[in-house]
């Protein structure tokens, strides 16, 4: 009788090995259950990423998402390598416009034009992410505004008002400095922090988005005296960097402002959250630039990135599953709330009165972030030209007439109506 029982036993545990064997391939699910891999640049994002994967999970118990993030320097370079071996992420965060497009153009990713929601989006939010072939490989996530940001208390101190002309912010920025406190907490070490810095300044100079229209339709270009005054602009300003500024990257000035060593901080609208978990009480306000030439102020905007889903994934229902689940209104608005930032699906609103005003700001006020929408083509790219070419002005290597002339020639070198 022992040895039956024995047999029988032994006979279970191997229905129950091979019924394990069978279900969930090599990662180890349990039957029926598909993991989805989310690849993204938003490292500082996983708590907030995991509510919005558990909120999936309670219609979808039967996928498994998670998600991934690479260092913010490292993910173009991990994400390229990976899907030139066919691999990668099942689902991935897009770099906005040209960067997300070109993985399109080269067979990277999976259209998406059947897909419930989109049609909910303007076509200039759309554009983010479609592909040379007019179609649709990305859906939307947020628009990101840059703006200066600046400390409500230093403000109110000093006797400060927002200002509404560019000689107002001009004789405000003098103030702060005759009180010994940093006017601008700017940095010149990282590129990039320089193109997003004159994404703000130029519109002020340049005209906002009638100068857009004419050059992107080839009527002007950037040797114009109003691209120029733009670029004059940037080195006008300098006087109210930081001391030694050449040497200052994004955690330096992001400490400046957020300690209090700074008055302002021309940056975008994903630092809300950082800014206030460095420093709970800092009163963080925000104005548009004023306009040097008359015109309207102006807050600078895009879509900063969208979800797309790999071409050599083996979960597509799974994925397009989870975006579908990204353009409904629930998941807007658990992303506003959560991340505390603009969502891109059309009439999200938010509880948090700064990210409400910025979002009514993008409504009346915006401009496009010219060189990332329109000009991060060539290589290398018009946008990283203007960025090596604006720290060489500020080592005292160029002047602000070549750094215009450069990106005139770059873009040239492959902007058709500039040709």
């Amino acid at each position: 009788m022992k040895a039956i029982t024995l047999f029988g036993f032994l006979a279970f545990i191997l229905v129950i090995s091979a019924c394990s064997s069978q279900s969930g391939g090599d990662s180890g699910d349990s039957e029926g259950e598909v993991t989805l891999t989310i690849g993204s640049w938003r490292t500082e994002d996983k708590a907030s990423y995991q509510k919005i994967i558990d909120q999936f999970n309670e219609e979808n118990p039967d996928i498994n998402v998670e998600f991934k993030p690479s260092k913010n320097t490292e993910y173009n370079t991990i994400l390229n390598t990976a899907l030139q071996s066919g691999e990668g992420p099942d689902i991935i965060h897009l770099r906005p416009y040209t960067p997300g497009i070109e993985l399109a153009d080269a067979g990277y990713l999976e259209p998406l034009d059947d897909l419930e929601g989109l049609d909910q989006y303007p076509e200039e939010t759309l554009a983010a992410s479609k592909g040379s072939d007019d179609k649709q490989y990305g859906v939307p996530l947020n628009i990101s505004t840059t703006q200066m940001f600046y400390n409500k208390k230093i403000f109110d101190d000093l006797g400060l008002e927002e200002p509404e002309t560019w000689d107002e912010f001009l004789t405000l920025s003098q103030k702060i400095k005759d009180e010994g406190i940093t006017p601008i907490s700017l940095g010149t070490k990282e590129g990039w922090l320089l193109s997003l810095s004159h994404g703000i300044i130029g519109p002020a100079h340049y005209g906002g988005n009638e100068f857009v229209d004419s050059i992107t339709a080839g009527e002007t270009d950037f040797t114009s005296d109003e691209f120029q005054s733009s670029i004059d602009a940037m080195d006008e300003i300098k006087q109210f960097f930081p001391e030694n500024y050449e040497g200052l990257g994004m955690e330096d000035i992001r400490t400046m402002f957020f300690t209090g060593d700074a008055a302002m901080f021309p940056l975008g609208s994903w630092e809300i959250e950082v800014l206030r978990e460095m420093n709970p009480e800092l009163e963080l306000g925000f104005f548009p630039m004023p306009s040097a030439v008359g015109k309207d102020p102006t807050i600078t905007t895009w879509v900063d990135g969208s979800y797309a889903i790999n071409a050599s994934s083996e979960q597509k229902e799974a994925a397009k599953k989870f975006l579908q689940f990204m353009t409904t209104e629930e998941f807007g608005t658990m992303f506003t709330e959560e991340f505390k930032m603009i969502s891109a699906i059309p009439g999200i609103a938010s509880e948090d009165e700064l990210v409400n005003s910025l979002s009514q700001a993008v409504e009346n006020q915006s401009t496009p972030y010219m060189m990332l929408v329109h000009f991060a083509g060539g290589n290398p790219s018009t946008k990283a030209t203007i960025e090596t070419e604006l720290q060489g002005m500020y080592l005292g290597e160029r002047t602000p007439e070549e750094v215009a002339n450069t990106v005139q020639e770059s873009a040239k070198s492959w902007y058709e109506p500039l040709q």
